[in-house]
């Protein structure tokens, strides 16, 4: 795994030197407004005549490096030309172009979304019910890894496996495999029942997060009932360009704290990127380390690194980018005071994931977009006994101790977009998964093979009136696949400041592999897996009333009231086996419900930003069904807020983010003297609660520093009676690791 990092060190070594050996050409500089007055972020410019392109800064200044010669200006915004002008350069010149004013406000530059679209949109535009979150909110939060981005979202929660060392996610009730995870697009590869992924994907290389809640099956295939989580990386935009990029953060485990290595976070990264003429090379290493044994908490070492390369002009884009992760979690034991052997058990994970894409605008009525990934992801086990008197470690002989499970899945994507007139636009599209896996614990070496059509269109039956519809077909090599999976999405303008959505989608999810052929058996765990499941439906609606950008005065206010109903059949989950129920195994459950709603509300005022959100979510109680004295349903509250401020002065940032986690109710059965008694368990509420400055000292130095975790969490209460087992849910459910501080330093050179 190391050799890969030190190619990349060699390939920055290598752009550096070319760089530096580049002649100096002449230089544009220009700054864009928006017509609220504020810096214009994200506003490509592009030289007509050439494929020189860049994109404005945070500040709204841009640079363009260009040879002499004639050129014409144009400024763009989600797409379309806002502005255009000659401009002619001659060699060796300084240019310094007139500021720039947009008929655009400062909101709507940061709301484009691209997940289940077919091209960039702005949100407003979007039949869809995205939830963003921007680049900016991510670097405030000063996080090191997706979750901490995530753990304040409505609808949002984490559970931690304090035995494995890996964390899963639930959105709006729904966990798992029911949670697609995408990067830029692509599907990631996960090897059981949690989204592990999520945090194994470098958080400096994320421009902004879309989280699309209810089913996607039609755009996103299998796994997509739950939602979509799109993971967008930064990419350039052209232009000429060098830059360095360094980021270096230490954060306490708790109370507890040991520098660089020892107890506490330890995060390093560093990132080049080169642009010339349309060309691009990138790279970026990044170091996470943990230890929170102390905590109860397995330490961790990961090694994140990537490469991108590609090329774009006026017309196409393309690209390869290059992830890879090498990951140690370590379960250390005690010593036997009998015998002085300690048994140590570590985790190795290894994931390599390329992707290969193209974006091409072929005219101005058909554009094309592919995407083709290929990844292995291994996750072994690796035991060993120590005699701490003489020092003496060897590999272990029991069952499972030096297991591994490899996984691999090929991925290809394309799609078509023909705007057929002004009003009506078609999407067809073909998708092919092949994933395949092998390993002890995985019977043979078993494949799923998933082949898909899909087409979809965009009617704009009015000017305020669009209807998506949408359907998918389906040809899987282990199951009956449905002939058909249908959507049909639809937005209604109101007025000019109400948008009202509707969506109704029916949803699937095939079992996978681990569900349809696991086998793992030692001294804590009985798994079988079930080759006889069925696969998952859902029939989902969805509705939402938006009010867009509202202004008094310098005050402006969005507000999104939403509501959703899932069905689902033939859901699966674990269970014993009839047969012999000191086997866990995987089963088929005929109804599953969740429905609910969300409000969430921002309000802009001059450099200050408050969001505030509710959510009210209901999950199916199975027992009803045997009990109708007992609710149907049993509901949990959630309520988040952020507070973001600029102090333009000295050029800082404030910022609060804040949730607050209900109760979580359930019902469950017992066996009392030889009675089955059915009994109401709860998992307590809590608060979580981040607060962080971010200081630049220069443009390019900033300082961050703060609190994470202010109420001082860690378990929480439950009253579940299942205790005790491998896989019991009852007892103290952990969550964090206690108030910890941290303290970061960001570097960023750049040659214009």
């Amino acid at each position: 795994m190391l050799r890969i990092f030190e190619v990349l060190l060699f390939g920055i070594w290598i752009l550096f030197s070319q760089v530096l050996a580049q002649s100096s050409l002449s230089t544009i500089k220009g700054r864009i407004l928006t017509n609220d007055g504020k810096p214009a972020d994200g506003v490509t410019v592009f030289l007509r005549e050439n494929n020189y392109v860049t994109v404005t800064q945070r500040d709204g200044t841009y640079v363009l490096k260009v040879r002499p010669g004639k050129y014409t200006v144009q400024y763009k915004i989600l797409g379309m030309v806002a502005k255009e002008s000659p401009l002619e350069v001659v060699s060796n010149a300084a240019i310094h172009l007139p500021e720039v004013s947009l008929e655009v406000s400062s909101i709507e530059l940061d709301e484009v979304v691209i997940t289940g679209q077919f091209a960039p949109i702005s949100l407003n535009n979007s039949v869809y019910l995205v939830r963003t979150l921007s680049h900016e909110q991510i670097r405030l939060r000063n996080a090191t890894k997706v979750q901490e981005v995530l753990s304040d979202q409505l609808g949002v929660r984490f559970t931690n496996d304090l035995t494995l060392g890996t964390t899963d996610i639930s959105l709006m009730g729904m966990s798992g495999q029911r949670v697609k995870i995408l990067l830029d697009g692509v599907p990631l590869l996960d090897r059981g029942d949690t989204r592990e992924s999520l945090n194994q994907i470098d958080i400096n290389q994320i421009d902004h997060i879309e989280l699309v809640e209810g089913p996607m099956s039609v755009s996103y295939g299998s796994d997509a009932l739950g939602g979509v989580i799109n993971l967008i990386t930064q990419k350039g935009a052209g232009g000429e360009n060098f830059r360095v990029s360094g980021r270096i953060q230490e954060e306490t485990a708790g109370n507890d704290y040991k520098g660089f290595q020892g107890s506490g976070t330890h995060h390093e990264h560093v990132g080049v990127n080169w642009q010339h003429k349309g060309w691009q090379l990138d790279g970026h290493i990044t170091r996470n380390n943990f230890n929170g044994a102390q905590l109860g908490w397995l330490p961790k070492d990961q090694l994140l690194g990537n490469v991108t390369t590609g090329y774009r002009n006026n017309t196409i884009h393309i690209w390869y980018r290059l992830d890879a992760e090498d990951e140690t979690i370590k379960n250390n034991g005690a010593p036997n005071i009998n015998t002085h052997i300690q048994t140590d058990q570590h985790y190795l994970s290894n994931r390599w994931m390329h992707q290969l894409q193209v974006e091409w605008n072929i005219n101005s009525r058909m554009s094309f977009s592919g995407a083709a990934s290929y990844t292995d992801y291994s996750r072994r086990t690796q035991t060993t006994t120590l005699d701490v008197l003489t020092g003496d470690r060897r590999l272990s002989l029991g069952a499972g101790e030096q297991d591994k499970s490899m996984f691999d899945s090929k991925f290809f994507r394309s799609t078509l977009q023909y705007r057929i007139s002004n009003s009506v636009s078609l999407q067809p599209g073909a998708e092919i998964s092949l994933t395949g896996s092998s390993g002890a614990r995985i019977l043979g070496t078993p494949t799923i093979n998933d082949y898909a059509f899909f087409v979809s269109s965009e009617v704009a039956v009015t000017p305020g009136i669009h209807l998506r519809p949408g359907l998918r077909f389906i040809k899987n090599s282990v199951y009956d696949a449905p002939p058909v999976i249908p959507s049909i999405n639809a937005k209604v303008s109101l007025s000019k400041a109400l948008d009202l959505r509707l969506a109704y989608a029916r949803g699937f999810r095939s079992p996978a592999l681990r569900e349809l052929y696991f086998d793992f058996f030692d001294a804590s765990h009985s798994i079988r897996g079930n080759e006889h499941l069925e696969a998952e439906f859902s029939n989902s609606f969805n509705a939402s009333v938006a009010l867009k950008t509202r202004e008094w005065g310098s005050m402006q206010l969005k507000s999104e009231l939403g509501a959703f109903y899932n069905d689902f059949n033939n859901l699966i989950t674990t269970g014993y086996d009839q047969t012999n129920p000191a086997v866990m195994t995987y089963i088929n459950i005929d109804k599953y419900r969740t429905t609910g709603g969300t409000w969430n509300n921002t309000v802009y005022y001059q450099n200050l930003q408050v969001g505030i959100g509710f959510s009210y979510t209901g999950v199916y109680n199975r027992l009803h069904e045997e009990d109708t004295s007992l609710p149907g349903l049993t509901w949990y509250p959630e309520v988040n807020a952020n507070l973001l401020y600029h102090l333009k002065k000295i050029r800082t940032d404030v910022s609060l983010f804040y949730k607050f986690n209900g109760k979580l109710p359930s019902y469950e059965t017992t066996i009392e003297n030889e009675e089955t008694i059915i009994h109401r368990a709860e998992r307590s509420a809590y608060h979580i609660a981040d607060f962080t400055i971010n200081k630049y000292i220069n443009n390019r130095l900033s300082l961050a520093g703060g609190v994470k975790n202010l109420f001082n969490v860690t378990n929480v209460r439950n009253t579940s009676a299942d205790v005790g087992g491998a896989h019991s849910t009852g007892g103290p459910v952990p969550l964090g690791y206690g108030r910890s501080f941290f303290l970061g330093l960001n570097f960023q050179f750049s040659n214009y």
